[in-house]
């Protein structure tokens, strides 16, 4: 055997050799994460040694600040706000998150009148508006597409699991269990999301709360009508009486079949889903961009008399387009 093909063979052999031990420093290591890491959030804070009223205070988060309060006609949106950064599932308030994004606006609204004063860009009311408008869109709209796509993906995995939990809460019941200690197999078993928001309601169960009450406000937390059935569900049988296990299995049977049919529905209409999102962004991120990278193409024309009006009709004509693919698209089932 010549040397050169020795040496090939011995360096098959190290690189060999070096994989496999890398192979298995990696299998290792994430079969020990996989052994440390808790099934949901709860369950960690648990770990660490939180108290279990502080872990309760820390998921409750609209019991940090009150409510989203608008006056007059403001005050719908300011509930689908609140309902929208609530479902989230952010570690702060809806009431929070909102002033952070108002402060944000102001400072870039700020920081951006003061460099424009500086460079010796006239200041005029269109000048002010289009500024504004940059503050408004950073600060505050950008941040909401991006809480509002979280808080679909969330409800959406709320929606997936939730079949699954009604699942182990009947073989919970059906291995005699009673009703809170089903609840309590569940805070245990299923992963976050919505295994941090049973064991909320765990906890709420446990400083004495009504179990009725408890799911009524983690499905109101939710924003799940799914769950809004299951507490339904509860109440009905606890009042009238029946098998709870066979009636949960049967409302899991009718859950599974709307949300198979809500899934057809979404398939058929994600062109127009895709539309609106894509239509929702665009302009925003363009304007943001082009602001950004070459402002005078924006405020050397903010001073002509024209601008202020041919602004509003574009602000307008967004809004239009917006709410119109916005109603196309919200199919319910």
């Amino acid at each position: 055997m010549s040397d050169a093909t020795l040496r090939v063979l011995v360096l098959l052999l190290v690189f060999g050799a070096t994989l496999f031990a890398v192979d298995v420093a990696l299998q290792g290591m994430r079969s020990t994460r996989n052994k440390k890491r808790a099934v949901n959030k709860r369950l960690e804070m648990i770990a660490h040694g939180a108290d279990q009223a502080a872990i309760a205070a820390k998921l409750r988060r609209d019991s940090l600040v009150g409510a989203i309060d608008l006056p007059g006609v403001l005050s719908g949106p300011g509930k689908r706000l609140e309902k929208m950064l609530r479902t989230s599932g952010l570690p702060f308030s809806p009431v929070q998150i909102a002033a952070w994004m108002v402060m944000a606006a102001f400072g870039i609204f700020l920081v951006v009148l003061a460099v424009a004063t500086i460079t010796g860009v006239g200041i005029t009311l269109g000048v002010v508006v289009m500024i504004a408008t940059f503050a408004g869109v950073v600060g505050i709209a950008l941040p909401l597409l991006v809480f509002s796509r979280k808080a679909d993906r969330r409800h959406k995995k709320l929606m997936e699991q939730f079949p699954v939990a009604l699942d182990i809460f009947v073989r919970g019941l059906r291995a005699g269990h009673p009703v809170a200690a089903a609840l309590d197999l569940l805070t245990r078993e299923m992963s976050d999301p919505i295994g941090s928001e049973f064991g909320l309601a765990a906890d709420e169960v446990t400083y004495g709360a009504d179990l009725r009450d408890a799911l009524h406000n983690m499905a109101e937390r939710c924003d799940l009508d799914d769950m809004r059935m299951f507490v339904v569900s509860l109440a009905i049988q606890n009042e009238t009486g029946g098998n709870l296990a066979e009636i949960l299995e049967n409302l899991s049977k009718v859950i599974r079949e709307r949300a198979s049919m809500a899934m057809m529905v979404r398939a058929l209409s994600s062109e127009g889903r895709m539309t609106g999102m894509i239509l929702t962004a665009l302009p925003l991120l363009a304007f943001s961009v082009l602001f950004l990278l070459n402002p005078a193409f924006y405020l050397d024309v903010a001073s002509d008399p024209a601008f202020l009006i041919g602004f509003a009709a574009l602000v307008l004509l967004y809004f239009i387009g917006f709410f119109t693919i916005r109603r196309m698209v919200d199919l319910k089932v």
